[in-house]
């Protein structure tokens, strides 16, 4: 609801003698009904220009924000005016086109465009700020990888915080584009996924896509041969929330790169999002032009690290509990113990483990993981050694290491059996 201060009777004792003061009013009610983010984003950078003839006209920054204010605020901007300027006011926006020389143009609102008074006639006309209703598109997600089912870790933490924050906000956040890289197994695309399914759980309306950079470089050159390249453009300037997995793969690709770079420019001067995975950070990628290597540093840049011990435990358990499976500590402890390199070998041991259990009707003991765990990655048998016995005792007793019981000396004397 609109605020009360722009009710009739509270107008009447306001009159405005300027298209400033007349603008400032405006902000105090439209403040009032927005969050303050939207509002410091989208209504402070307003300048009012003049009111005549009943005509008011705003100066934006610039043809983007005429199209989100005409999408998501042209009711209450178009309110907000009839009550404080009077009904019938007129809605025009100026764009400036060239700061030097102060060049510009006045677009009216959509909500002004004239409209034909015949049904069925068509004068030619179309507002290059009319929005034609695009077509679903399958997002080509897997729902499986979503936020949900991706465990949060020091390894994985920054770029799953700032995966929650764009599926929240696509566009519309410091991180535009997010740059995730890491090695195989890591999670890149479990996370690229997980953001493209929260966004489309958020903002059905979105446009989202997910697509290996492999599949975009097969479209590509089925454009090509088929002389569509102006479609295949077409098509993915119209995405919101864009998301390319692998894309050191466009490597040596130089008409793919050259595509991209123009969709990319596209859809981030547009205010589209753009979430891309690599397995190596931007700085050391090879083969790719260096206007999008510089583009993809705009944003974030966030590494996503081998899974800790307790991250992959964690993983471990959270994949048992999902596949109603009972295995004991010990063993969970011994896989998590043994299989660091990444995520996709954790899930693989606890298949195998499973096949294997129902398969030779034996119980998932420690007997049966060193077993599969073997076959999947090098277990090497710990020694013992006076360090680490005194690092265990160390810790059982809460001692610090500066304390004379956890002296070497003390233990490689000491006469109690170890």
């Amino acid at each position: 609801m609109l605020n009360q201060k722009c009710n009739p009777n509270y107008l009447s004792k306001n009159m405005f003698k300027s298209p400033e003061e007349l603008w400032k009013k405006c902000l105090s009610v439209i403040s009032d009904n927005i969050s303050e983010a939207s509002y410091n984003t989208w209504f402070a950078p307003i300048e009012a220009l003049k009111f005549e003839n009943n005509i008011f006209v705003l100066q934006v920054p610039s043809q983007f924000f005429v199209e989100y204010i005409e999408e998501k605020y042209i009711d209450l901007l178009r309110m907000t005016l009839f009550r404080v300027a009077g009904q019938g006011t007129r809605l025009e926006y100026r764009v400036l086109i060239d700061k030097s020389s102060d060049k510009a143009t006045q677009i009216p609102s959509t909500s002004e465009q004239p409209k034909n008074k015949l049904a069925g006639v068509n004068n030619g006309y179309v507002s290059p700020y009319h929005k034609v209703q695009l077509p679903e598109i399958d997002p080509q997600l897997n729902p499986s990888y979503n936020f949900n089912s991706l465990i949060e870790g020091t390894s994985n933490k920054l770029a799953r915080t700032a995966g929650i924050s764009i599926a929240n906000e696509p566009g519309k956040t410091i991180f535009n584009p997010l740059f995730m890289y890491g090695q195989s197994g890591v999670g890149k695309t479990h996370l690229a996924n997980a953001i493209g399914v929260m966004t489309k759980q958020l903002h059905p309306e979105k446009r989202v896509l997910y697509v290996s950079a492999n599949t975009f470089q097969i479209q590509y050159t089925d454009a090509v041969r088929s002389n569509s390249v102006n479609d295949f453009l077409n098509f993915y300037q119209t995405i919101d929330v864009l998301i390319i997995d692998d894309i050191q793969e466009f490597s040596g690709k130089t008409g793919t790169q050259n595509t991209f770079f123009h969709i990319f420019n596209h859809l981030h001067q547009s205010g589209k999002q753009l979430v891309l995975t690599s397995d190596r950070s931007p700085l050391v990628l090879v083969g790719l032009e260096q206007r999008l290597l510089t583009r993809f540093k705009w944003g974030l840049s966030a590494e996503i690290e081998k899974p800790g011990f307790e991250l992959r435990k964690a993983i471990l358990e959270n994949k048992i509990y999902r596949d109603g499976l009972e295995i004991s500590e010990e063993v969970i402890d011994f896989i998590a113990e043994n299989v660091v390199d990444n995520v996709r070998d954790l899930e693989g041991v606890l298949v195998s483990l499973m096949a294997h259990s129902t398969l030779t009707d034996m119980p998932i003991n420690l007997e049966l993981a060193e077993k599969v765990v073997g076959r999947i990655v090098t277990v090497s048998k710990k020694i013992n050694t006076v360090e680490k016995i005194r690092d265990v005792v160390c810790e059982y007793f809460s001692l610090s290491g500066n304390s004379e019981l956890c002296d070497l000396k003390w233990f490689r004397f000491c006469p109690c059996p170890i």
